[in-house]
């Protein structure tokens, strides 16, 4: 029994063969093996610096030296004498000055003003401060709730503010006096 499929077996028979791994493997590369290490010349070993011989020490080396029993006395410092011509003044007493009660007073440091721009700003506060003034004067007659009192105690803490601020910066304490008539003008508007 012949079949017409015997040259296409041969075929793939031929090529598998052809195709084995064996004839495509790439060749391996040879390990890498260092060449042996040279022995280094060795240098004749130099002698030792000799050190010189040590002192001797007289008297028994394990026993310390003694010491004596009392510390000599210092012997007094010379007195000064007096110049030739001059007599010895007696000595003067040293005295302390009393202690001073204020420290001196420093230079402040801040923005300075024309004496206009002073005038104004002075005027500013102190128009502040009296509106503040007759608005915590209303608020106090009337009945307030949890938050118009927290209100009030800041517009006071900001009036005190404004009050201490006035001598060391001018500026501030018309902020503060500003911030403080505000709120004043605001709970008024919401008072009943």
């Amino acid at each position: 029994m012949v079949t017409h499929n015997a040259p296409l077996c041969a075929l793939c028979l031929a090529l598998a063969l052809c195709s084995s791994s064996c004839w495509f493997r790439k060749p391996t590369r040879p390990v890498f093996t260092p060449p042996p290490a040279q022995p280094q010349a060795t240098a004749p070993a130099a002698e030792p610096p000799t050190l010189p011989a040590p002192p001797k020490v007289e008297g028994n080396p394990g026993v310390p030296p003694s010491t004596p029993d009392t510390i000599p006395l210092a012997p007094e410092p010379p007195k000064p004498t007096p110049r030739r011509g001059t007599a010895a003044a007696p000595p003067k007493p040293t005295t302390t000055p009393p202690p001073t009660t204020e420290p001196p007073a420093l230079p402040k440091l801040g923005q300075i003003f024309t004496d206009d721009e002073r005038r104004e700003l002075n005027r500013r506060l102190d128009e502040s401060l009296d509106r503040i003034k007759r608005a915590l004067a209303v608020v106090e007659r009337k009945p307030l709730n949890a938050e118009q009192s927290e209100t009030a105690d800041r517009i006071r803490t900001f009036q005190k503010q404004a009050e201490q601020a006035r001598e060391q910066d001018l500026v501030t304490a018309v902020t503060l006096a500003r911030r403080a008539d505000l709120l004043a003008k605001d709970l008024l508007e919401r008072l009943p």
